[in-house]
């Protein structure tokens, strides 16, 4: 588990060290006090951009007049047991503005994260999740396969590095530069190659998350009907194997070349793939649900994702961490009540932030309390 934090110029904190204990942690104060910033350190030990897909120059701390931020740093200590400490590092450093991952001092590939925390989060950018763009749905629910299936994030990874690189060289040609054919090739049969496993893995992880949320009839959250809308997770569904997904996945990126080059953009492949989800309980998409029941429902499924993590957090298994970013908000009283008694029978490291204390007088008791206020983190007894 997660035992100490430790900020340095980091968004806005200039330093910041917080000792973190078992089970929750509520984060309260008012707003810019830094509370979401300290859920934002938190996710970057996963894959990723973190929760608000920020570059890693623009986390870096700025005094007024100061055009680009300063290198930073973030550290984790985790207690491995039998006395033994583990220390995960993430920051830029000096003269550079690409983010490095460092595992007990030695420099690690973001991936390796993985092995030691498994974060999830919602945030309230996730309150019209179903009703906003389709590439953020894939984003959500890639993460909680991630969580799932480690290997997931280096395939998408792989898959999104060559999509960029081909998309290039779709551009130079229309401009009139000469695009090597056989490199072209090449870059579409990687991704065939990736965007098929990322497919099996998406089609399987989502069999999975039905299974969990099946299984949660018992709680006073909405649950969803989950399918993904994309032909290679379709063939995936129905039994394919990755070879033939592949080659489904190399003929149609062949076709869309010209459509890309026109378009500047990629039009075809599994990036476009979409998470749909129907309200159950209302037979409705759950794009028509309010802001309070989108809410609802994207909670549901993180709790029915953490609860498979946490059975399968054994042996050397990494535990979920789940993160809530004003968690409290648009939820009514017995649904926040219910939140807060599940993060506490799950035994989870959860971060939940928000401007009221009073919104978690239930977890009085039950979680520690830390004041946020001007960059200054006040655990109160």
């Amino acid at each position: 588990m997660i035992t100490f934090l430790t900020l340095t110029d980091f968004r806005s904190y200039a330093s910041g060290t917080l000792p973190i204990s078992a089970g929750a942690t509520v984060l309260h104060g008012p707003n810019g006090a830094g509370k979401t910033n300290l859920l934002e350190a938190l996710s970057l030990f996963t894959p990723g951009k973190g929760l608000r897909g920020a570059t890693a120059a623009e986390m870096g701390r700025r005094e007024p007049g100061e055009v680009s931020g300063r290198p930073w740093a973030v550290t984790l200590t985790l207690d491995a047991g039998d006395d033994d400490a583990i220390r995960l590092g993430t920051g830029v450093q000096p003269g550079s503005t690409r983010r490095i991952v460092r595992i007990d001092g030695e420099t690690a590939q973001p991936g390796r994260l993985l092995e030691y925390l498994r974060p999830v989060w919602a945030t309230p950018e996730q309150d019209r999740l179903f009703s906003d763009a389709r590439a953020e749905r894939l984003k959500f629910f890639d993460r909680l396969v991630f969580a799932a299936r480690p290997g997931h994030a280096a395939t998408v990874a792989a898959y999104e590095k060559a999509l960029r690189e081909r998309l290039r060289l779709l551009i130079d040609g229309a401009e009139g530069r000469e695009a090597d054919p056989l490199w072209l090739d090449a870059l579409e049969i990687r991704l065939a190659e990736a965007g098929a496993r990322a497919a099996l893995a998406r089609a399987s992880a989502l069999t999975d998350l039905q299974s969990g949320i099946d299984a949660r009839d018992d709680r006073p959250f909405p649950q969803a009907d989950l399918g993904l809308d994309g032909p290679a997770e379709r063939m995936a569904a129905e039994g394919a194997d990755e070879d033939a997904i592949a080659a489904a996945i190399r003929a149609g990126l062949t076709a869309s070349r010209p459509r890309d080059a026109a378009a500047g953009r990629s039009l075809y492949g599994p990036h476009r793939t979409d998470l749909t989800a129907l309200h159950r309980q209302k037979n409705r998409p759950a794009a028509e649900g309010s802001s309070g029941e989108q809410k609802a429902l994207v909670l549901n499924l993180i709790l029915a994702q953490i609860a498979r993590l946490k059975t399968e957090a054994s042996g050397d298994a990494a535990p979920p961490v789940l993160l809530l970013d004003e968690a409290p908000a648009h939820l009514d009283a017995a649904r926040r009540a219910a939140l807060f008694d599940e993060i506490e029978a799950l035994g989870l490291q959860a971060f939940l932030t928000g401007t009221e204390r009073a919104l978690f007088d239930g977890l009085t008791g039950r979680a520690a309390f830390v004041r946020v206020d001007g960059g200054a983190l006040t655990p109160e007894s």
